[in-house]
């Protein structure tokens, strides 16, 4: 989806064109939550002005009840009307900064936190963050009651079409709603598990892909409810098939065009490349917390299931962490494919950029590419190749993040402290926990 830049001007002729009677003011908490400020259209000058406050202290990891003003700075470009119409009119959406009331942008804010990491980018002589997500999601039947259910809606399975693809027809309406949106939809198919789905977007800077992946989320769940189902980013809903992914497709660009690319480099990669991909494997175990971040995402980082679980990198290999698409010029990237779609996108990509710049500014190499399935070497020859295994829990992944000021430093301090102690918080609830699966193994037993 390409933003179109729009001027206050313009806004309020569409408003009063499409019959907009309301206004949702939308921005995205630390945990990845979208939330929103609903206004009536009669407020529009007010928001246009940068003037419509919240109450930040109701905002999980914001600020306390005593510093709680907060104001909401809209992105003209973010301008959407929603196709669904209610009897009241139209709905449109801003997405907006977090601004603290002396004018200072607020440090919680991650898509503010982002565009702080982009301005290192930008003092290393380049332009743009390009980013393309591949967002996985299951489909699971409702209920008479409108109730979730583990019932998934097919026994579909890769590429498969209906009808063994039951979600057809609702992936289908998903991707004309988003092109109604302005998304260009590159592609949609039934993924590897019964239920799973893929749709996937075109590329953009990475602003605004991380503004279209919440906005394709808040898409997907909506037209999914229609159809009588419930779509879900959990990684891994179910036991023993494949979980979530969100591939992220990375390059940066300058003055000159794409700087992963060089036509005489190894395999046509620019020295800049080899920089970034030598930062992503350095920093791998730290942000995994942060592109990782539920106590379920590392049911889906193992063995198996085509999910990554060694740092390592490869041209073609699909086992690593890191793999180098085929397509060269402007469409030379790096795929990281760890990520899921529980992360908060502005967080996961200020780590990872800033992971990659640290390894331009430091000049680091990477290790050799590992061409062969690393599912099937032993313990002894991924030392031998310089494998390591990333963190195997969020505990584990946010010790390795307490360790790396690199990380730390992405995130800001504000965002960092409230990351952290909400993550430890969500894994002593975890650790408390009895399962089903305890019961079954131990309560005859002993």
């Amino acid at each position: 989806m390409t933003k179109k830049e729009k001027t206050v001007e313009d806004i309020k002729r569409i408003a009063e064109e499409e019959n907009v009677r309301f206004l949702r003011l939308m921005f995205t908490d630390i945990m990845g939550t979208i939330k929103n400020v609903e206004v009536p259209v009669s407020q529009l000058e007010k928001v246009l002005s940068n003037k419509m406050m919240f109450d930040g202290s109701s905002i999980e990891g914001f600020v306390r009840i005593e510093e709680s003003d907060m104001y909401l700075y809209p992105d003209l470009s973010t301008w959407m009307v929603f196709p669904w119409e209610s009897n009241h009119g139209k709905v449109a959406r801003l997405i907006c900064d977090i601004y603290n009331p002396n004018g200072e942008p607020f440090a919680g804010d991650p898509r503010g936190n982002l565009k702080r990491v982009l301005k290192n980018m930008e003092e290393l002589g380049f332009t743009s963050f390009n980013l393309g997500p591949e967002p996985e999601f299951f489909l699971f039947k409702l209920d008479e009651d409108g109730e979730i259910t583990t019932d998934l809606n097919d026994r579909g399975g890769y590429f498969d079409f209906a009808p063994t693809d039951l979600g057809e027809n609702c992936r289908r309406d998903i991707v004309l709603e988003l092109e109604s949106l302005g998304f260009e939809v590159e592609a949609s198919h039934h993924e590897v598990a019964p239920g799973q789905h893929e749709i996937d977007f075109k590329y953009a800077s990475v602003i605004e892909a991380c503004d279209n992946i919440q906005t394709f989320k808040l898409v997907v769940k909506t037209i999914a409810r229609k159809h009588g189902l419930h779509a879900t980013f959990m990684p891994k809903p179910l036991y023993g098939i494949s979980g979530s992914g969100m591939h992220c497709n990375m390059s940066l660009f300058n003055e000159d065009g794409n700087a992963f690319f060089d036509e005489k480099g190894p395999m046509q990669l620019s020295q800049a490349a080899y920089y970034f991909l030598g930062g992503l494997l350095k920093h791998a175990r730290a942000y995994t917390a942060v592109c990782n971040p539920t106590v379920n995402s590392y049911k889906r980082l193992v063995p198996g299931y085509e999910a990554p679980v060694y740092v390592a990198w490869s041209g073609r290999n699909r086992s690593p962490l890191v793999r180098v698409p085929e397509s060269r010029g402007l469409s030379t990237r790096l795929e990281l494919r760890s990520v899921d779609p529980a992360a908060n996108p502005y967080l996961a990509m200020a780590v990872v950029l800033e992971a990659g710049l640290d390894g331009i500014r430091n000049e680091i190499i990477p290790p050799s590419a590992v061409d062969r399935n690393i599912y099937v070497m032993n313990e002894e020859e991924r030392a031998e190749a310089h494998i390591h295994d990333l963190p195997s829990t969020i505990h584990n992944a946010i010790k390795e993040l307490r360790k790396d000021q690199v990380m730390i430093d992405a995130l800001g301090t504000h965002i960092y402290a409230n990351f952290v102690e909400a993550k430890r918080m969500e894994w002593a609830a975890f650790r408390q926990t009895v399962s089903e699966w305890e019961r079954e193994q131990y309560l005859e037993l002993y």
